[in-house]
């Protein structure tokens, strides 16, 4: 367990915070990914067990391809579908958590209502650089594969188990509430089991002694990984694989540096009907080339590119995304953006940038 990261302070402070709380919002990043999903669907079934009102808010509706991790049994708002819903559940609340994101300009549209907000406010977070003075508690460490990964232990030093009663853990006997109870606790698991492997790339990278007992402990408690897997790698629709294909083969470009990049434009997504969420890992294949050690993926958006780093150990894909696309993140997992017209001239200038920023960077 990282010990830094759940202080016996803050774990006071975060069990007073929700004792003192009934109506709780639960805050994750734009474009929310599997671990801002998982980890905000878990802290909020957790919550919603102890009898709380919880809002669990996104600024964007997420990508069809992670809607499996959400659950029936929370209260979802949206920001790009009901900005007003949004608004008024953050102006209820008496406590705000936010969750895999370190700055609220991370939320975009919800960024002036949490600021404005007079509420509690809790961070729980793995990401380089939190804004503390924002918050009344933060957990927050960067030598840790997730924020699932890391609510998953502050849940467990507050309360020792995920079960719904604070002063037991689950004893799995045939009663209907205690099978029910079980059933809750798999779905909290299960939510952490998704956000953590996604943020890891099925441990692939940011994996730490922790993340696999995190996983161990889960798995024996009865969380099935397999059909998670199933979900998550196994059940794309057949454009994404084409995709995949064509980038690698038309759009890859592979420079002398060491470096790679491929740019997605809003023509090529139009052409394999691409949904959100379904380039995920794209970023990643470069890697594969022995002589390639970062590797950047750009896809366009309304006025500006959405920016994926990636590196292998020793090459910095923070720093890149710090220098040439107002980013930041992990050491070998970051991201940014490129804007039409502060920085390059229009959406055809981007290769140029790209490329210079590379030669640049690794020279």
């Amino acid at each position: 367990m990282r010990m830094q990261a759940v202080s016996q302070e803050n774990i006071r402070a975060f069990r007073e915070a929700i004792q003192q709380s009934t109506r709780i919002a639960v805050v994750g990043h734009t474009h929310p990914d599997g671990d801002a999903l998982g980890s905000c669907t878990a802290l909020s079934l957790w919550l919603a067990g102890r009898g709380k009102a919880v809002s669990c808010i996104f600024p964007d509706t997420p990508a069809d391809n992670l809607l499996f991790i959400l659950s029936p049994d929370v209260k979802y708002v949206y920001f790009d579908a009901d900005a007003s819903a949004a608004e008024a559940a953050i102006r209820a609340c008496d406590l705000i958590v936010q969750l895999d994101c370190n700055h609220f300009s991370r939320t975009e549209g919800l960024e002036p209502f949490l600021k404005a907000s007079t509420a509690r406010k809790i961070l729980i977070d793995h990401h380089l650089n939190p804004d503390r003075e924002s918050f009344d508690v933060v957990f927050s460490t960067p030598e840790i594969s997730s924020a699932s990964e890391l609510l998953y232990w502050v849940l467990k030093a507050a309360d020792g188990d995920f079960s719904t009663s604070p002063s037991a853990p689950l004893e799995m006997t045939e009663d209907l509430s205690c099978r029910a109870q079980s059933r809750h606790l798999m779905t909290i698991g299960t939510a952490l089991m998704a956000g953590m492997t996604t943020d890891t790339n099925n441990f692939a990278n940011s994996v730490f002694p922790s993340t696999f007992q995190m996983a161990s402990e889960l798995i024996a408690a009865g969380v099935n990984r397999d059909a998670l897997l199933q979900q998550l790698y196994s059940s794309y629709r057949e454009n994404r694989v084409r995709l995949m294909g064509y980038m690698q083969y038309e759009g890859l470009k592979v420079l002398p540096e060491g470096a790679a990049y491929m740019i997605l434009t809003k023509d090529i997504m139009s052409r394999f009907d691409l949904r959100e969420g379904e380039s995920e890992g794209l970023v990643n294949v470069p890697l594969s080339i022995g002589a390639v050690k970062l590797s950047v993926l750009l896809k366009e958006d309304d006025g500006h590119f959405r920016v994926s780093v990636r590196s292998k150990k020793g090459t910095s894909a923070q720093q890149l995304a710090v220098r040439f696309f107002h980013g930041g993140g992990h050491e070998n997992a970051s991201g940014g953006k490129l804007f039409i017209g502060p920085d390059i001239a229009n959406a055809q200038a981007a290769e140029a940038y790209v490329s210079n920023a590379l030669k640049t960077f690794l020279g």
